[in-house]
């Protein structure tokens, strides 16, 4: 073979080496589509927090204390705690983060498309014996709640992975509630620039979330590839934050409120005018459509 072939074929292999490490290491998966994203962090799942490397104590001061003082700080409920939805929860790192700063003053919907990251999460915060946990296998980018139903809304180092990022932080403005409080990742450094149209500049971010219906943007350096974003939505904060979360499904297929199914089989959340089904046990749920590889129709 000329010799000219065999660095061709080189060239070929180190070009199609760095195109698989871009699709599944630099972007996981992003642009493969969610399930591939899904399959990956599934695969992970055991192993993730080892791989991440987390600091109690950069968690506490960065997450878990700030959240807490707000939520300290919200209107008094009668009974029951706030709730806080994080969504791509993962393994729970937000979530045990404020649990523990707040000693526990919250409940808290974890939501991720992949169940295994949140079988960990569930395993983790059951360790630690906190209550008030719902661990939620959906899509984020169509969340399954009303409006305005969240006084903390949290959403770290997922934005980027998801198909549409700009939609996805307008469904967490939409659900957060008038007065409630964002916590946000933005990607940076190098990589930022290989996620091609996923990520923002800073001053984009803040615009961004300004005419979603956010006000009081901070965005500050935080990781190596990451900014940590914290903003307010418009409005006043409102009491009560009694009822169970539950209370808050919201059919994202078509609007309708779900009604609850109990019988031989798994208990259920179904929406009365479509497909749209929610199946679970234990304070685990997942949309069963993903079984079906039905993903909301993405």
């Amino acid at each position: 073979m000329p010799i000219w072939l065999w660095l061709l074929a080189a060239t070929g292999v180190i070009l199609a080496a760095g195109v698989i490490y871009w699709l599944l290491v630099v972007s996981e998966g992003a642009f493969l589509g969610s399930s591939t994203v899904t399959a990956l962090y599934n695969r992970v799942a055991r192993r993730y927090d080892s791989i991440k490397q987390f600091d109690d104590e950069d968690e506490a001061y960065f997450l878990g204390r700030p959240v807490a003082r707000f939520l300290a700080d919200l209107p008094d409920t009668p009974a029951d705690p706030p709730w806080l939805l994080d969504v791509a929860s993962g393994t729970g790192r937000l979530p045990l983060a404020v649990l523990r700063a707040s000693a526990g003053g919250c409940r808290v919907v974890a939501l991720d498309r992949a169940a295994a990251m949140l079988a960990e999460a569930q395993r983790k915060l059951g360790e630690q014996d906190w209550p008030g946990v719902v661990y939620l296998a959906h899509d984020a980018a169509q969340l399954p709640f009303a409006d305005e139903q969240f006084p903390v809304v949290t959403c770290l180092e997922a934005l980027e992975f998801m198909p549409e990022p700009a939609a996805a932080l307008a469904e967490l403005l939409r659900v957060a509630r008038p007065g409630g409080l964002l916590v946000l990742t933005n990607r940076i450094g190098r990589d930022a620039r290989l996620m091609l149209g996923r990520t923002f500049t800073r001053d984009r971010f803040s615009a961004t979330l300004r005419s979603l219906g956010a006000a009081g943007v901070e965005i500050m350096p935080w990781q190596m590839d990451y900014d940590l974003v914290f903003a307010v939505k418009q409005g006043q904060p409102a009491v009560s934050d009694a009822g169970d979360w539950s209370e808050r499904l919201q059919c994202p297929r078509c609007g309708a409120r779900p009604l609850f199914e109990a019988g031989a089989g798994p208990d259920a959340w179904a929406c009365p005018a479509c497909t749209w089904r929610l199946v679970g046990s234990d304070g685990f749920w997942r949309y069963d459509g993903y079984a079906r590889g039905n993903n909301l129709g993405r």
